[in-house]
């Protein structure tokens, strides 16, 4: 205090009142108040009669700072004018301590030039930006020729030399505050050099260009209108003039001022702003934010023009999503996405979001579609291209603003999931591995059936032939007889074939395919197998196969692996119960889901309470000889195929064993996709 003695500006500090706890030796000359006089009185004291509060406190203590113009009453009742700044000074904590005002001499000015220093002084409180309209200039004579014409009335009305004249308008500086509030986190060097109508909000944008051509037409005027409120300030008033020298011509200065929207001190503001991006840095998920906002322009223009299905008229306009890829722009990533990208630094990737889309061209597409309907998060897993060339699998999200939140804020989030997919790859493999040794174990199982099957076409082969050989020796030859022998020879080869393509089929360990297919001719196929198993132990089967089953999307080896394994089961249970009369139903249908059903019953011992749910556990067996496989691959296999398996017990005795499949839909067959049927996770 005692340096401030010797300051030349005025300096006054006074608590958050007003009331002055400090007065200088320049605050003595410039106001004619002794500082004995003012300590302990409050500065409204000075205000000039009829005058209203000049100096917004509310706005000192939301913002931390204010500067303007202020007139005051002197010690002999004469008018003074001083420009000051004032300036809150707090604790570590936020806690206020004391306001310090600097003033000086303002008078002797014209009305105008106070205007106009006013709104200089009052320029850091706004959103302030520096333009260069230099490159302007020829944009701007041609819209003056098109008003001498009578062509332009009202810009507003012409938004194409609206956007043409703020494409051409460079930004050459801005403030904190212009950065905060419309830069839409793209930071300070983001800003410089890119055109003013890139960060300008969109529903003022005609405004800034009158004003712009105002300033033009006449570089000593500072104009002011009004501007559409936006999410951040209310009816703000922004300000256009030129500057004077020594800046270049056609540099011209405009600020926005408004009361905030939000009532938090500016102290209290950059501390939740700098928590927020601590938590953004240090997310441990790639993150970017997007400023989507002239996609949205481009929606809504669209939706007035009638669009509804965005797909087909993308399709229609595919240079729409190119353009979107340069229009919608990344603000801000942390550094998860910088390694995730391969990237040098942040700035690599503060850029249109195009590079995202370069290894899926046709992702962006399907976030523009969910863009335009309106939802709220749309996730897909992907790929993309990192800077150094290489392919990662990631998963990818978007997380969309809606109303009242600022539409500048859509967020992207990347995990990497290659890891995850080649143990998910792993995985498949040795789920493949042990359903074909389920289907070994059941062959095995079914060796004397097999070799049933096999040899009945093979006798009659050998019976054929031998008969064949004693007709061929007799003297009087029958070739019409011969002729019948072999051809039943030929059937009996191909049937034995058949049957070998078959137990091979089962056998073997190919991928599995999706495919559509009837259940009932599957059922069919596998009965081929267990059949004679049954009639070898005398139980009777019935077969209820419900006619025009929609077919359904599968594995037709898979699922005859889960009807012979269900089977085999029955099969088993019955042969061991000792019930006089053993039976075997199984039947198809469509449950009340609408989905495809196949049930087996048996009149079996049927499921112990203890055992019922453990029976599609691994490993589990009640069998002396089982390895426990059998149920559990039947519950893999049905749940990779979208459907559902259960068993229960029958009211009267036995057991009944029912899995359902999905029927697909249209737009599931349009979409279906031959590749592999991925096991339960």
């Amino acid at each position: 205090m005692e340096l401030s003695d010797f300051a030349s500006e005025s300096v006054i500090v006074s608590d958050e009142h007003g009331v002055v706890k400090y007065w200088n030796a320049a605050s003595e000359a410039l106001y004619g108040w002794p500082a004995m006089a003012m300590i302990g009185q409050n500065l409204a004291a000075l205000r000039t009669p009829g005058q209203h509060d000049p100096e917004p406190t509310s706005v000192l203590l939301r913002e931390g700072r204010w500067e303007g113009l202020v007139r005051r009453r002197s010690q002999a009742g004469a008018e003074v004018t001083a420009a000051i700044r004032k300036i809150v000074r707090r604790d570590a904590a936020g806690i206020l301590l004391d306001i310090v005002e600097f003033g000086r001499d303002a008078g002797g000015m014209s009305e105008a030039a106070t205007i106009r220093v006013d709104a200089e002084l009052q320029g850091y409180l706004a959103a302030c930006w520096e333009l260069d309209t230099s490159a302007a200039r020829s944009v701007l004579q041609t819209i003056a020729g098109l008003r001498s014409r009578s062509v332009i009335d009202d810009l507003d009305e012409h938004p194409e030399w609206v956007d043409k004249l703020l494409t051409a308008t460079r930004i050459s500086a801005v403030n904190d505050r212009a950065v905060r509030m419309f830069g839409t986190h793209a930071g300070l060097e983001q800003m410089i050099g890119k055109p003013v109508g890139a960060f300008w909000p969109a529903e003022s944008r005609s405004v800034l260009a009158a004003l712009l051509e105002k300033v033009a037409t006449d570089p000593s005027r500072l104009e002011m209108r009004k501007m559409v409120s936006s999410g951040t300030i209310r009816n703000p008033i922004i300000r256009a003039w030129h500057s004077a020298e020594p800046k270049p011509p056609g540099t011209v200065f405009v600020t926005i001022n408004g009361e905030a929207n939000d009532d938090r001190t500016s102290w209290e503001l950059q501390a939740s702003e700098e928590r927020y991006r601590k938590l953004i840095e240090y997310l441990p998920t790639a993150l970017w934010q997007v400023d989507s906002r002239r996609a949205g322009e481009v929606f809504d223009q669209l939706k007035a023009n009638g669009i509804r299905d965005i797909g087909a008229y993308l399709d229609r306009n595919p240079d729409l999503i190119e353009h979107a890829k340069d229009l919608v722009r990344v603000t801000e990533v942390n550094r998860d996405a910088v390694l995730l990208f391969r990237a040098k630094n942040a700035a690599d990737l503060i850029n249109p979001v195009r590079y995202i889309f370069a290894a899926a061209p046709g992702l962006a597409k399907r976030v523009m579609v969910a863009h335009f309907e309106g939802r709220r998060n749309f996730f897909e897993e992907t790929k993309i291209l990192a800077f150094d060339g290489t392919i990662i699998d990631v998963l990818f999200t978007v997380t969309y603003p809606v109303l009242p939140e600022q539409l500048d804020t859509t967020f992207i989030t990347m995990q990497d999931i290659s890891e995850r997919l080649n143990t998910e790859q792993q995985l498949r493999k040795l789920q493949a591995d042990f359903t074909h040794a389920g289907r070994i174990a059941t062959l095995g199982e079914l060796a004397t059936s097999i070799a049933h099957e096999v040899n009945q076409p093979l006798s009659a082969i050998v019976t054929n032939a031998e008969t064949s050989l004693r007709w061929l020796a007799r003297a009087d030859q029958n070739t019409e007889k011969v002729t019948q022998l072999v051809s039943r020879i030929a059937s009996s080869a191909r049937r034995a074939g058949e049957i070998i393509h078959r137990i091979r089929g089962m056998a073997a360990k190919n991928e599995p395919e999706k495919r559509l297919i009837d259940l009932n001719e599957v059922v069919e196929e596998a009965l081929l197998f267990i059949r004679h198993e049954i009639d070898s132990k005398s139980i009777a089967l019935s077969s209820v196969l419900e006619a025009g089953l929609p077919q359904v999307m599968g594995d037709r080896i898979q699922l005859q692996q889960v009807i012979i394994n269900l089977l085999v089961n029955s099969v088993q249970a019955v042969a061991q119960s000792g019930q006089p009369t053993r039976r075997i139903d199984i039947e198809t249908s469509i449950d009340d889901s609408g989905w495809v059903a196949f049930s087996a019953f048996d009149n079996g011992p049927g499921i112990a309470d203890g055992n019922m749910k453990h029976i599609f556990e691994s490993f589990f067996s009640t069998k002396d000889a089982g390895i426990g496989i059998g149920l559990a691959i039947c519950q893999s296999i049905i749940t990779a195929h979208g459907g559902r398996i259960a068993g229960s017990n029958r009211p009267n005795g036995g057991a009944h064993f029912r899995f359902t499949l999905p029927v697909p839909t249209a737009a599931e067959l349009d979409s279906a996709v031959v590749g592999f049927i991925r096991p339960a996770q």
